[in-house]
């Protein structure tokens, strides 16, 4: 396969940006790799498996010449990022994220480029509760859906090659207007997430916990996800997070009055018709 992007700085070399560089390399899709970070210890592993070809820590050395610039950082800090290498990347260099919000990134990113510079949203639903370059596995990503929100500052020959980057290691791509992917994304990510987050707290004796099955398991899975991270999530998304919240108050509150009342046949209606969600939603939502 062809390369799409000869020089790439990669900002967040973690399970997301590590993984990507490392399918990237892989196919073919990616040239040379620079690994921009905080932390020592994870960039040099990240070299040393092979994930970046080199690291800093200075934005403007890692964006030098970039002709891609992949943002893998936390929501909030996107924007200051851009700031730092946007001087520094090529002239017609192609900017991107991760992000599982997209109408705050594309608000905070599109003011801080430079002419030439396109900024293509995009989303890949990968991933887990892992992080860091010990963590990135080039196989996350083959045969999930990735969601591109091209804003204003997106060429179509930039959202092309974006595009062709997520295709290129084994992702479905859909293009969605921003502002619908928040709402989505609120109701099957942001809000599970929250979910798993209460649940924990909401157990106060640990003991508990000695008893806990795969469902309980399985359910809380999520809830050791990185604070940072999911922190600027929320709040970037908060409208619709709270909307999402609205939502599932009525229906925990629908399985409360039907228990309060001794109602079996209600709770049974309660049961099914989320059995037949369920069922639709592993059909691919048929």
């Amino acid at each position: 396969m062809a390369v799409l992007f000869e020089r790439v700085a990669i900002a967040g070399v973690g399970l997301i940006g590590g993984s990507l560089a490392l399918a990237a390399k892989r196919a073919g899709l990616f040239g040379h790799v620079v690994g921009l970070g905080r932390g020592e210890a994870n960039l040099r592993l990240a070299r040393d498996r092979g994930v970046i070809d080199e690291f800093t820590h200075d934005p403007v050395s890692a964006a030098r010449g970039a002709d891609l610039l992949f943002l893998a950082v936390p929501v909030r800090a996107l924007a200051p990022v851009v700031r730092a290498c946007a001087t520094a990347l090529a002239p017609d260099a192609v900017v991107t994220d991760a992000g599982s919000v997209k109408g705050a990134i594309l608000a905070a990113v599109e003011g801080e480029l430079p002419p030439g510079v396109a900024f293509v949203g995009a989303h890949p639903i990968a991933g887990g509760e892992q992080s860091g370059a010990a963590h990135a596995d080039a196989g996350i990503f083959r045969g999930q859906v990735c969601v591109l929100t091209p804003g204003a500052a997106a060429t179509p020959a930039a959202t092309a090659k974006v595009r062709a980057l997520w295709e290129g290691v084994g992702m479905q791509v859909v293009e969605m207007d921003a502002r619908r992917h928040d709402e989505i994304l609120a109701r099957v990510s942001h809000l599970p997430h929250v979910l798993a987050y209460a649940l924990m707290n909401a157990i106060a004796d640990d003991t508990a916990f000695t008893f806990a099955g795969g469902s309980f398991r399985d359910f809380t899975r999520i809830a050791a996800s990185p604070a940072d991270v999911w922190r600027d999530i929320f709040l970037a998304n908060r409208v619709a997070l709270r909307t999402a919240l609205a939502e599932v108050r009525d229906a925990v509150d629908a399985f409360d009055r039907a228990l309060a009342a001794n109602d079996e046949a209600s709770l049974v209606a309660l049961i099914e018709a989320a059995r037949a969600r369920k069922r639709r939603c592993d059909d691919g939502g048929a």
